[in-house]
């Protein structure tokens, strides 16, 4: 038990310090041309909100690959002087990352790269795997030689020891031996790969721009670039792209898709689209169906900007209550401005948000946004609110309460700093100095995503922020004393 705790504690799994949830990446692949590099850093560019921390693009020209790593946003790393006029090849993938594993330096940036017996290899990951620690510490033992502490090093070792003949195969027997939520995009032999898990929780899209074909998290990536949407990838599919032709294998054994559904509600660009809708309609009619569960009359229907918009206008529309900006964002609150002093750090969310006056000042308002996680800055939304003048804030959530952390790719606080875990409706209320606090339902929620009833014993979304039902057992923290108990990981099933 102690070994496997410190082990866990070297992996520097981040659980424990994010305001709100946080996508872990994003990842995009071209294939067929000349451009390859320089669409890619326009993809990542578009995917930019998936991931801030680092930047990576890796291109092949027939003989060699180039590889390109580097801290902070695509728009300041990947221009034609300073590192596209390296990235030869009509192959290219890239990614954004913003990390729940492996801490924050530059050799676990990707994609990553490496020399197998058989060809090399260059990979791009989203997600989370659930079984890497096991899967580590038994290479580790029996020899294996890790360079990063990134969970997609794992899937690199896994097709470097696997004992099938061709590269395709290799990658395949990696894939069935991983557990958790993935979407790849992978360079092997002048081939582009993506993968996607066996449930699809985390999103992987395919699109054609001309003769090329393209690999990206979401579809705001293709359309960046002119690209036309294809389809998804389909869960559990591995998708081969060669010579300007799609070929698709289907390793895993057939299971019903459980896409998360936070892709829904907050993480996908709103212009993205999933199931045939863009994101910004799912969550207008998020914001339509609170409407529809909510009891009070306030005066005006104020947004957290942004990711409360859509589901403001949803609600304003369907309760006939005015929408109002009572909430001005500021855009251009970087990191490097907020963290040089206390007396800076202490200004909080003043830095990112102010009120406006006019639409607020004596009026009853109710506050939308996407999700509750820990209160810290909604309770400092609503005192900014009163201070500003407004008469009443109740607060309304375009989901149901979220109790439970994630281990498939997004980044979460652990359950005991998540409000609703250890808060009833009252008290988190009174916490975050709200007159009223009110959830979307969970029948609400499937509803306005497009389901009239939901099947009890097999969702149709990862739903277990607010379950605790998930659908792959998370291996790695079994042994967790801050987890043991959380009874529903004894419940989940194996992938």
């Amino acid at each position: 038990m102690k070994n496997r705790l410190n082990f866990l504690k070297k992996f520097e799994v981040r659980q424990s310090h994010v305001p709100r949830f946080n996508e872990e990446c994003g990842v995009f692949g071209i294939s067929g041309t000349k451009d390859a590099a320089a669409l890619t850093a326009l993809g990542l560019h578009a995917l930019q909100h998936r991931g801030q921390e680092g930047c990576g693009i890796v291109s092949y020209d027939g003989n060699s690959y180039h590889s390109e790593r580097k801290f902070g946003l695509v728009g300041d790393n990947f221009t034609k002087k300073h590192s596209l006029d390296k990235l030869k090849g009509k192959i290219a993938i890239g990614h954004n990352r913003y990390s729940t594993t492996g801490g924050e330096t530059i050799r676990n940036i990707q994609p990553f790269y490496a020399d197998l017996h058989g060809g090399a290899i260059s990979i791009a990951h989203n997600g989370n795997l659930t079984n890497a620690l096991l899967l580590r510490e038994q290479m580790v033992r029996e020899g294996a030689i890790f360079q990063t502490t990134s969970d997609t090093e794992t899937i690199v070792q896994l097709v470097a020891r696997s004992k099938k003949k061709d590269i395709l195969n290799k990658i395949i027997d990696a894939l069935m031996q991983i557990q958790g939520g993935y979407a790849l995009s992978i360079i092997a032999n002048g081939t582009l790969i993506g993968a996607r898990d066996p449930l699809g929780i985390r999103p992987l899209v395919l699109g054609k721009f001309k003769n090329a074909f393209i690999l990206a998290s979401e579809t705001c990536a293709l359309d960046i670039i002119g690209a036309k949407f294809i389809r998804e990838i389909e869960n559990g599919e591995v998708v081969v792209i060669k010579d300007n032709k799609v070929e698709s294998r289907r390793p895993f054994p057939k299971k019903q898709i459980k896409p998360c559904v936070f892709e829904y509600i907050y993480f996908s660009r709103p212009d993205s689209i999933l199931k045939n809708k863009t994101a910004y309609e799912y969550r207008k009619n998020l914001g339509t169906y609170l409407a529809k569960e909510t009891d009070i009359k306030p005066d005006v229907v104020v947004p957290v900007p942004d990711s409360g918009v859509p589901a403001a206008l949803g609600f304003s529309q369907e309760s006939g209550i005015p929408f109002e900006l009572g909430l001005i964002r500021n855009h251009y609150v970087g990191r490097t401005f907020i963290e040089p002093t206390q007396q800076i750090r202490s200004l909080g969310v003043k830095l990112k948000l102010n009120p406006n006056q006019s639409s607020i000042k004596k009026k009853k308002v109710v506050l939308i946004d996407d999700s509750l996680v820990r209160g810290t800055t909604s309770t400092k939304i609503i005192k900014m609110l009163y201070d500003f003048g407004a008469k009443e804030v109740h607060m309304r959530i375009a989901s149901p309460a979220i109790k439970y952390p994630d281990f498939y790719g997004v980044d979460t606080p652990t359950q005991e700093e998540l409000l609703a875990a250890n808060k009833n409706l009252e008290e988190m209320c009174k916490y975050i100095g709200a007159k009223s606090l009110k959830f979307l339902s969970l029948d609400g929620l499937y509803q306005a995503l497009g389901y009239d009833e939901r099947d009890n014993d097999n969702p149709q979304f990862t739903d277990h922020y607010f379950t605790g039902e998930y659908p792959v057992r998370p291996l790695d923290y079994l042994n967790d004393e801050s987890l043991k108990k959380l009874s529903f990981l004894s419940l989940a099933s194996n992938n």
